[in-house]
């Protein structure tokens, strides 16, 4: 994956315009305040009142694909399709999964599944985009949109920032992660969490 960044970063203009017409990848992520990403079972969903998961329900349903690296595919596998009887499970469970994967994966863990082979990503990610459909969604910050972002993929990041101080663990974003976004949206909520809305504008 290291390779497809190098790869995808000399794609991308100094600024890219915004698409209009095909469909967006957006990536979806709770971090604490001070950028941390990982467990967030144990800091984050305190904070996710009605109006969040409302807000969450709907950036879903306007999606219908999801698109994951191979770990954080394998992880979601063995708990979502259990995952039954309310409106957000219910339509994730249903939607098309893309994982990325460079070695085998059970693609029949979490139907319907669909494998991309590692060094086929910007390419068959170009043919999605163009494809008839809603949004694509991707969860979570690392290598995978770390790739999108430099090759001009990614539309938006959606990051809701909880109000906690954790003090260490996994980064929001990386070295290979750096460029500039332009603000789209800010939405407070009573809670105290916040999601804003960036749209990558540059890449190294």
């Amino acid at each position: 994956m290291a390779e497809i960044v190098r790869h995808a970063s000399l794609l991308l203009p100094h600024r890219r315009p915004h698409d209009t017409g095909v469909r967006k990848i957006i990536g979806f992520t709770h971090a604490t305040l001070d950028g941390y990403i990982d467990e967030p079972h144990k800091w984050a969903f305190q904070y996710s009142d009605a109006e969040l998961q409302d807000y969450g329900l709907a950036l879903a349903r306007g999606a219908d694909a999801l698109l994951l690296g191979r770990i954080t595919y394998e992880g979601m596998a063995q708990a979502w399709p259990a995952r039954t009887g309310d409106p957000y499970a219910d339509h994730v469970n249903a939607i098309t999964k893309y994982v990325v994967a460079s070695q085998p994966v059970d693609a029949t863990a979490w139907d319907p599944t669909v494998v991309i082979a590692g060094p086929d990503l910007l390419d068959e990610v170009s043919r999605l985009k163009q494809a008839e459909g809603g949004d694509i969604l991707t969860w979570g910050t690392g290598r995978l949109t770390d790739a999108l972002a430099a090759a001009g993929l990614l539309d938006e990041y959606r990051i809701c920032t909880s109000p906690v101080i954790r003090g260490g663990g996994e980064p929001l974003f990386r070295p290979a992660s750096s460029g500039t976004v332009e603000l789209l949206d800010t939405k407070v909520f009573a809670t105290g969490a916040v999601v804003h809305a960036y749209r990558p504008t540059t890449a190294p």
